[in-house]
Order: C-alpha cells, then structure tokens, then sequence
C-alpha cells in the first residue's frame, strides 16, 4: 500500500465534482506527492483513468473495488 500526502473525501458527490474537487487539491500540492481520494461514485473509476490520462498525473491505485467506496492514489506530476 502506498502512503499518501494528503486526503480527500468525495463520498456522496456525483460526477463531474469528485474530478474537480481532485484538481483543484492536485493544483495546492507539489510535484510527486499523492493524494487519496475516496469516492462513492462508480462513475469515478472510468473518469480518474481518463484524467490521469488527459493530465499526466499518475495513478497508483485505479480505485477498481467492490463499493460501495473506491479508493484511488494519484501523485501529482
């Protein structure tokens, strides 16, 4: 398991928010640092992989569990 920076809660929200709650934290950290980010939105497995995609930042844990929570570690690039 990997350990982590910083932690952000985005249960309960629907898309497009956990992505833009994720950012905006990304853009207040530094470069290699990671960010847990747990959500309960399954929406968000497919839209973390594609932002980590578009964005460059990396991801660790690709939040692919059972729920009702999904967790995912991305460290910032």
């Amino acid at each position: 398991m990997h350990t982590h920076d910083q932690e952000l809660d985005v249960r309960g929200l629907q898309c497009p928010l956990p992505i833009l709650r994720t950012k905006k934290a990304l853009a207040d950290m530094t470069t290699g640092q990671v960010l847990r980010v747990v959500a309960t939105d399954p929406g968000t497995v497919k839209d973390f992989a594609a932002f980590a995609r578009q964005t460059g930042h990396e991801l660790l844990a690709p939040g692919d569990g059972p729920g009702p929570e999904f967790v995912f570690l991305i460290r910032r690039k």
